[in-house]
């Protein structure tokens, strides 16, 4: 066990890390932390009780009074010279990863995990909107916020807690999962791996963690079997089902029926036989667990759908209603930065009526293709004549250099691309990684697709006002800044009346 009485987080304004705090506050720990500046988040959990500061310092390690039990960081964001964490070497306080923290808040409970390169965080909250509506009442921390209710955590009193588990850096394999979804695994954050291999290996190992029918504990205990629910979609996914049942775990399969018939030797727990897109969603049928249903899903594309099913499935394995849960998808108002629309524009609006602006965390080319698809999809159900225009910002020179290629075939799909220089994060600049590094490969794989080179993130908004149209869907799309440009789009293009 882990002292977590008084926690004090360094980078608690993150998406990941402000969600632990609010369920350590929940619980009655005292939390304190800092972040370099404020925010409406580090304002909310201010209000629930957390005592924070705005700048990095040594004797920010007192400010609740007294120092504190377990310091928890980001080793990826957080550099190892800050001066809190170097103060709580220098006393003797436990330095926790964020995955640490997360693991003891789940020790009490159920855990259902949800892991894969993609889809993480939206299938997460597809099961915690199933689950909830379900009455089952989850503890829960997602990798984002619901759009509906700005939550990203929440300290339930039912048995399960739903997380995300981050592959990013093999911390995922701190945890004890009773369910565990993979939903896609292909080769992605290679400045840790290294190889694909290695990348594979630690979903291996993560599989590893569910208990096998009929598995005793150390101590000789009986241990309830853990379930794998993967999606037989997507390769990765797939290769890594057939593995966990020739290791023999318990596996049920998700996906569309023919996928699905590829693999007999394995159970499919959920069987999409239809997916029809619509102007907002789209509607699916599927067989979850021997139950025919329809239901709508509120976010498009067909790994939308996907994620649906293997949160229905997943719910109902924690035993909630199938029914109930698919309402509780039918419901769902989506999670921000997750084909998140910021906006339409009104139809008196001579040059730009129907115009949709969508923001999108989108940052690997098979998440790009995914998200460009779901909007050609959209557009065309309008059946308005609007085009799919995307402001993409790369996330990490060393991810661009890796998949430059696969970038420019993925943006290809799209009408026009406005190709923004890369947004580094931890990784320093390098030379001749820019702009063009994704933006000159475009026309490579679809001629017709106007591509515009932009430096500075600023002129977004102007280039939009200038190509923009009627009906058209613009996307901001990537892990970095270029989510502010959203809000700033909307604006250019529909300025507020003077009194």
């Amino acid at each position: 066990m882990i002292d977590i009485s008084r926690v004090h987080m360094i980078g608690i304004g993150g998406a990941g890390m402000s969600g632990l705090a609010h369920i350590l506050l929940e619980r009655g720990s005292v939390v304190s932390g800092s972040d370099r500046a404020d925010s409406a988040v580090i304002a909310g959990l201010r209000s629930a009780g957390a005592y924070i500061a705005t700048t990095h310092n040594a004797a920010n390690l007192s400010l609740s009074g007294e120092f504190p039990t377990a310091v928890v960081t980001s080793f990826a964001a957080i550099p190892k010279d800050n001066p809190e964490l170097v103060a709580a070497h220098e006393h003797n306080i436990p330095v926790l990863r964020r995955s640490d923290l997360l693991a003891e808040l789940m020790r009490t409970k159920k855990e259902i995990l949800v892991a894969g390169t993609h889809g993480k965080t939206s299938t997460t909250s597809l099961l915690v909107a199933a689950m909830v509506h379900a009455e089952l009442n989850p503890s829960f921390a997602i990798g984002g916020q619901l759009t509906g209710t700005g939550q990203g955590a929440h300290n339930g009193s039912g048995a399960y807690f739903i997380a995300e588990a981050d592959e990013s850096d093999g911390s995922f394999l701190s945890y004890h999962p009773e369910i565990a979804i993979i939903t896609t695994v292909e080769p992605d954050h290679l400045d840790f791996f290294h190889t694909a291999a290695a990348y594979l290996q630690v979903f291996k190992d993560f599989i590893g963690l569910l208990a096998k029918p009929n598995e005793l504990t150390t101590a000789g205990q009986a241990q309830t079997a853990g379930t794998l629910i993967a999606c037989t979609n997507d390769s990765g996914a797939a290769q890594l089902a057939k593995y966990a049942h020739i290791q023999g775990h318990q596996v049920l399969l998700y996906g569309t029926a023919p996928a699905c018939a590829e693999l007999p030797e394995i159970p499919a727990g959920a069987v999409i036989s239809k997916i029809t897109p619509g102007a907002k969603g789209s509607l699916v049928q599927a067989n979850i667990y021997g139950t025919e249903i329809e239901f709508e899903v509120s976010l498009p594309g067909e790994h939308m759908a996907l994620n649906a099913v293997a949160a229905v499935l997943a719910g109902h394995l924690a035993g909630g209603e199938i029914p109930k849960l698919a309402a509780g998808i039918s419901a769902f108002g989506g999670v921000r930065r997750r084909f998140d629309i910021r906006g339409v524009i009104p139809a008196n609006n001579p040059h730009f009526a129907g115009l949709t602006v969508v923001d999108d965390y989108a940052h690997h080319p098979t998440e790009v293709a995914a998200v460009i698809g779901a909007a050609k999809e959209t557009v065309m159900a309008q059946k308005a004549g609007g085009r799919v225009i995307v402001a993409f910002q790369p996330h990490l020179y060393s991810r661009t250099q890796q998949f430059a290629a696969e970038f420019a075939a993925a943006l290809a799909a799209a009408d026009i691309v406005i190709s923004l220089d890369i947004y580094g994060a931890r990784e320093k600049p390098v030379a001749g990684v820019d702009a063009g590094t994704i933006g000159n490969l475009i026309n490579n794989y679809d001629a017709g697709t106007q591509v515009i080179l932009e430096a500075d993130l600023m002129q977004v908004p102007a280039h939009i006002k200038e190509l923009a149209g009627p009906h058209d869907l613009v996307i901001t799309m990537g892990a970095g800044s270029i989510t502010t440009q959203a809000g700033a789009i909307l604006a250019a293009l529909e300025p507020a009346e003077e009194d």
